[in-house]
């Protein structure tokens, strides 16, 4: 009788020491008569880290594509890069070429107002008038636009181009080869690559001089007819 008290005693200890939980499930409220609103469904915890890839979904390695892109953009920025050089060397060529273009201009048109000057001097030395200080100046003078780039042109025994040569008079001779100047009515000038102004020049071609008479060859045993026209005057 003592084992089955103790044992009794426990179950009621062990009952006391765990609550009944009496959970009502019951669609229907006894009390109010409505219809009790249904509790969803705990959803299932999924598990920590990265999702795998879902059914007939292929495991591809998005790092291969981006890495192509970047590739393709910076080889598109360099050839673009590569271009506004190309570009900006050729206008900077351009811009030194039409530079220099204006300042030849420019010292072709002062040297090109000098002319007539020059003619002067050109006509004052050849009648001795060019003497003194004033020769010193004017070879200055003509020294200082030769650095510059000037340079004169026409001069007798030149062969005639027209071109360059503005021919005002025309003659013949047999001691020429060609047309030639001969003579030089006003010197030209150039000024670099530019042609300021054409030498006035006079040109003499060639003429061929006359052929001797032909002499009719004798016959074998006769004498030549001037040769018997003398002797006949005898």
């Amino acid at each position: 009788m003592t084992g089955k008290h103790s044992y009794e005693a426990k179950e009621q200890e062990r009952e006391a020491a765990e609550p009944v939980v009496v959970r009502d499930r019951r669609k229907i409220d006894p009390e109010t008569g409505q219809v009790r609103e249904q509790p969803a469904p705990a959803a299932e915890e999924a598990p920590e880290g990265p999702p795998g890839p879902s059914l007939g979904e292929s495991i591809v390695d998005d790092s291969v594509g981006v890495q192509s892109d970047v590739e393709k953009q910076l080889a598109e920025r360099t050839a673009d890069l590569q271009r506004l050089q190309a570009e900006y060397a050729n206008y900077r060529k351009r811009v030194d070429r039409d530079r220099e273009a204006v300042v030849v201009g420019a010292k072709a048109s002062v040297v090109n107002d000098l002319l007539p000057l020059l003619d002067d001097l050109e006509r004052a030395e050849q009648h001795g008038d060019l003497t003194g200080a004033f020769k010193a100046v004017a070879d200055k003078l003509v020294a200082s636009l030769q650095r510059s780039g000037l340079e004169s042109f026409g001069a007798e025994g030149e062969p005639f181009d027209p071109s360059v040569h503005e021919a005002v008079q025309h003659s013949t001779s047999p001691e020429v080869a060609g047309p030639t100047v001969t003579t030089v009515l006003r010197r030209g000038y150039r000024f670099g690559d530019r042609t300021l102004r054409a030498a006035l020049v006079g040109v003499t071609d060639h003429e061929p001089g006359g052929a001797p008479p032909a002499v009719d060859a004798p016959i074998e045993g006769e004498l030549p007819v001037e040769q018997l026209s003398d002797e006949n005057q005898q």
